[in-house]
């Protein structure tokens, strides 16, 4: 059985910067699209940004300019940088991978811009 396991997330000052990794338990081969999704509480889990195993990418137009997502695809692993954070952004953050017949998501790891 294979997991994505997220890591980086923290309370960080607005402004600030923050960098989240995902990296799944095992290797897996040709994932199609790995990406992010947030969730604040009391509302509906949203896209954040997704890549393709081309690179190519997409972004929520709330963070364009300010968050950047790539991965590594020998060690099954993307990640978010996240700068000019603001007090909006904070939510839950998901890793999601997506290949044939399947669509896996994370735990979760939970960044808090606050002051």
């Amino acid at each position: 059985q294979v997991q994505l396991v997220e890591s980086g997330g923290g309370l960080v000052q607005p402004g600030g910067s923050l960098r989240l990794s995902c990296a799944a338990s095992r290797n897996i081969y040709n994932i199609y699209t790995m990406g992010w999704y947030h969730q604040a509480a009391g509302k509906q889990r949203e896209l954040v940004a997704t890549i393709t195993s081309a690179g190519i990418t997409n972004y929520a137009d709330s963070v364009k300019g300010r968050f950047t997502i790539s991965r590594d695809n020998a060690k099954s692993t993307v990640y978010l940088q996240m700068n000019s954070l603001k007090p909006e952004d904070t939510a839950v953050y998901y890793c999601n991978a997506y290949w044939v017949g399947i669509n896996l998501w994370g735990k979760g790891t939970l960044v808090t811009v606050s002051s």
